[in-house]
């Protein structure tokens, strides 16, 4: 006969004792002197360091607050790794296989909501309103409408402007791959 190697460690309820976990579980304190809150948020003690501070959430945001991501650099340089950064953070942009969700749900991008604002919508307008409140603003500030009126023609290129970018993003969204 084999012999038996069957654990008591399966099913409901549990067959072995519950004494195993009776022990004091360990908690790290918030490196912060005098803090008595658990410490859970790991924080470099250096750069390039393995050794972390453990603070509190709060201590946390403490330490963070000042923190710049784009210290010591130029401004052209700020702007070229903001640039490279958006570029290889395109698996964090959201699935385009998402689109279907409709407007204002997030998936609307940063110029689309401007030129929202530019024909005085909500995020959540739908395209036909979008289109009737570019008519109807095209026709209010066009120069032959309004000739010799220089704020009324920038306004125009504005509406313009936010039309297009709303038209081509309604385009991305209705020729999507299959």
């Amino acid at each position: 006969m084999a012999k038996a190697t069957r654990s008591n460690d399966w099913g409901f309820p549990r067959w072995r004792g519950y004494e195993a976990e009776r022990g004091a579980q360990k908690v790290r304190l918030c490196d912060r002197h005098g803090c008595d809150a658990p410490g859970n948020c790991p924080a470099p003690k250096s750069p390039n360091s393995p050794e972390r501070w453990y603070f509190c959430e709060t201590h946390a945001a403490e330490y963070n607050k000042g923190w710049d991501y784009f210290a010591g650099l130029s401004a052209e340089e700020a702007a070229k790794r903001e640039s490279d950064e958006r570029r290889d953070a395109s698996g964090y942009a959201e699935s385009r296989h998402n689109a279907w969700a409709g407007p204002g749900d997030g998936t609307r991008s940063r110029d689309e909501m401007r030129a929202l604002d530019v024909l005085e919508l909500d995020a959540d307008a739908d395209f036909d309103a979008m289109r009737a409140a570019w008519r109807r603003l095209a026709k209010a500030n066009h120069p032959d409408f309004r000739p010799g009126d220089e704020e009324a023609a920038d306004r125009f290129r504005a509406v313009q402007a936010a039309w297009d970018v709303l038209r081509a993003a309604e385009e991305r969204r209705q020729w999507k791959p299959a």
